[in-house]
């Protein structure tokens, strides 16, 4: 056992510098915590405008115990409907609009999110919709609220 131990110690200080000079992840720090920063800058200004426009703020940053995470969890007044909100923030539109970049995979997450709140209210004919929430960072913030903007699969069941 005190040959493998030797072996594995001397590759290791061997591999050291060449895997710490290769990066797999993006880096930590400031660029991390700047993303963060505007996100949650986004979300408040979302909260906002969704306040303004007719709708009650239920719950912030929801997350499921199975997985799913939205955003902002609200009932619209006018239309008494319950409302999953994914919120995207950009500083520019230079890449496209923001709510192109809420993918299947980040769909997938919100409808778990919205089965798991569905399932606490013992309610399923609760009417619900999904909306987006685009936050364009300009130098006056810009904001548009896209109404259903993705449905539920009919094939998932609550």
């Amino acid at each position: 056992m005190d040959l493998v131990r030797s072996i594995d110690v001397r590759l290791r200080r061997l591999l050291r510098p060449l895997f710490y000079s290769i990066r797999f992840w993006p880096a930590r720090g400031k660029a991390t915590a700047a993303r963060l920063k505007l996100g949650r800058t986004g979300e408040i200004l979302a909260a906002g405008y969704l306040r303004r426009s007719g709708f009650r703020i239920l719950y912030k940053n929801f997350k499921a115990r199975r997985g799913g995470e939205i955003d902002l969890v609200c009932r619209d007044r006018r239309e008494a409907t319950l409302v999953f909100v994914e919120v995207k923030t950009r500083t520019t539109d230079a890449f496209g609009a923001p709510h192109l970049a809420v993918t299947q995979a980040q769909r997938q997450r919100i409808i778990r999110g919205a089965k798991e709140w569905l399932r606490l209210l013992n309610d399923p004919r609760v009417p619900y919709r999904f909306d987006v929430v685009e936050v364009l960072m300009k130098p006056v913030p810009q904001i548009n609220l896209i109404r259903g903007a993705f449905q539920m699969p009919d094939d998932i069941y609550l």
